[in-house]
């Protein structure tokens, strides 16, 4: 059997994305502290990075979509 899929809150993608952002430390070190894959943050932090740069422009994007891709673990709430 393979094992169950986690999926991850919007708050929480959100957290892990800024704990990239906003620190000095590396996708790996919040990887390996949220017991995560590295890809995993790294996308989070990609996605968060455009959310955020779509909104300085002006354009507010879907708040309730964080990243859609499915290998990020989105999940609509």
């Amino acid at each position: 059997m393979g094992a169950t899929r986690r999926r991850f809150t919007l708050e929480y993608r959100t957290e892990a994305a800024h704990g990239v952002i906003d620190s000095d430390r590396r996708v790996a070190e919040v990887a390996r502290d949220l017991s995560l894959v590295e890809t995993t943050p790294a996308t989070w932090a990609r996605e968060e990075r455009r959310r955020i740069a779509g909104t300085r422009r002006g354009r507010a994007d879907d708040p309730g979509h964080f990243c859609k891709s499915r290998s990020c673990g989105f999940q609509a709430v």
